[in-house]
């Protein structure tokens, strides 16, 4: 049975339920939508890669990369790729996989219940052999190596890899030509079989949808197939990098014009849990905006200065067992960009109590960007926070984004800086 959520001054409905298999669903009809949006979603990302296989009592540790490795490895099956049954039906499909989620999705303008059956069936039936292991090894090992030369993913995962030494996320979600060499068709049928259990995943839709009739079509699909009995999943977690054990500073050398510089502050503070998790993420991202956004007078003054461009960027990420920020820009002048980045954060309370009359403004802005996602189906669909935040949405973040007042923001931010370890990663141009 769905239950219903109504944002009646949004006029959005959000529709959810549990299926008897642990499936959760979710619909948001989009009423004169042309596209209709899904993803199914596993809470099982790259950092996932030591747990006890279900079945097994003792845990095991697989090989960096089998997370991202076993989403390539899904479209193909026995006698056709599930990328082809899309295109016959109309619709683009894609996956990707993240440090603590991997997705499948698709997009279309019709054809929406045999989409959906397509999704499913593909997600929901694993087909790996030796031989076509062997071969997809060729095909990531290219990504990767892609990968090991882009400077931009070298500056971000260069701050990671100091930021989280000693744990998961500091390896490369692609995992290394190396360790990919070690998966086996056994290895991906074990993880498929620990984390791919529908209790473990959720499917949600969004666009010109039916929610009653849409449930149907799923629930007469899952009907059909016979899964194992629900048990608790065991991850084991990595020892936690000290505070001192965060990597200062690194430096790597690439083909670039200019140098490039990430600098990283992971968080140390408490996070809270489910719904609060998302108010702390809104209320932390607003304050890097307070503090960097480009109407900021620290964004004005490193930009006439020439010490930031139109690269500069920044970033905060809140996600299962680690927050972290980010703020990155192409700089002729990097030690002095961080030099200025760091004096900044050594004054946070100062700097947001300084920029407390831009704040209704930065808000507003913050809504803005809300509102207008709300309107893309695709927005809706990904945003949509699984395990993560209790299953919010972006409806949810904007009603908690609505009811900010700067006392928020200042606070847990504060709290965010004061206990957070830094690091630089900084591309140079070779030679």
């Amino acid at each position: 049975m769905l239950t219903k959520q109504t944002y009646a001054r949004l006029g959005e409905a959000v529709y959810r339920t549990t299926l008897a298999n642990g499936l959760k669903v979710v619909l948001v009809p989009k009423q004169g939508f042309h596209k209709t949006f899904a993803i199914m979603t596993t809470d099982y990302g790259s950092v996932d890669n030591h747990f006890v296989p279900r079945g097994q009592t003792e845990p095991v540790r697989f090989p960096d990369g089998i997370a991202h490795f076993l989403e390539h490895k899904l479209f193909e099956k026995q006698d056709h790729d599930a990328f082809d049954l899309f295109g016959k039906y109309g619709a683009s499909a894609n996956a990707f996989t993240s440090f603590t989620q991997t997705s499948y999705l698709f997009a279309t303008t019709s054809q929406l219940r045999a989409n959906l059956e397509i999704l499913l069936d593909f997600v929901q039936d694993p087909y790996f052999t030796p031989a076509t292991v062997n071969k997809e090894k060729g095909i990531i090992g290219q990504e990767i190596q892609m990968y090991d030369v882009d400077p931009g993913w070298q500056s971000y995962f260069g701050m990671i890899g100091n930021l989280y030494p000693k744990e998961p996320l500091h390896i490369d979600i692609a995992g290394t030509v190396d360790s990919i060499d070690k998966i086996t068709a056994d290895n991906l049928y074990a993880a498929y079989q620990t984390f791919y259990h529908p209790s473990n995943m959720d499917l949600v839709v969004v666009g010109d949808l039916d929610p009653e009739q849409t449930l149907a079509w799923i629930e007469a699909n899952q009907a059909r197939k016979t899964f194992a009995p629900v048990t608790p999943l065991k991850r084991i977690a990595s020892p936690q990098t000290a505070p001192d054990q965060v990597v200062a500073h690194t430096t790597k050398s690439l083909t670039v014009v200019r140098p490039k510089v990430s600098l990283g502050l992971r968080g140390y503070d408490t996070v809270p849990t489910g719904r609060e998790g998302l108010r702390y993420n809104v209320a932390v991202s607003l304050a890097f905006d307070l503090l960097f956004n480009d109407t900021s007078d620290n964004y004005l003054r490193l930009y006439d200065a020439n010490v930031i461009d139109d690269s500069f960027g920044y970033d905060f990420v809140t996600q299962r067992g680690a927050h972290f920020g980010q703020l990155a820009t192409d700089t002729d002048q990097p030690e002095l960009f961080v030099a200025e980045m760091q004096a900044i954060l050594a004054a946070v309370p100062q700097q947001l109590q300084a920029a407390q009359p831009q704040f209704d403004l930065v808000k507003r802005e913050a809504i803005g960007r809300l509102i207008g996602a709300i309107n893309s189906p695709e927005a809706i669909a990904n945003q949509y926070s699984g395990p993560l935040f209790a299953g919010s949405t972006l409806f949810d973040e904007l009603a908690i984004l609505e009811a900010l007042r700067f006392e928020d923001p200042e606070t847990l931010a504060t709290a965010f800086f004061a206990q957070s370890q830094s690091t630089v990663a900084t591309i140079l141009p070779k030679g």
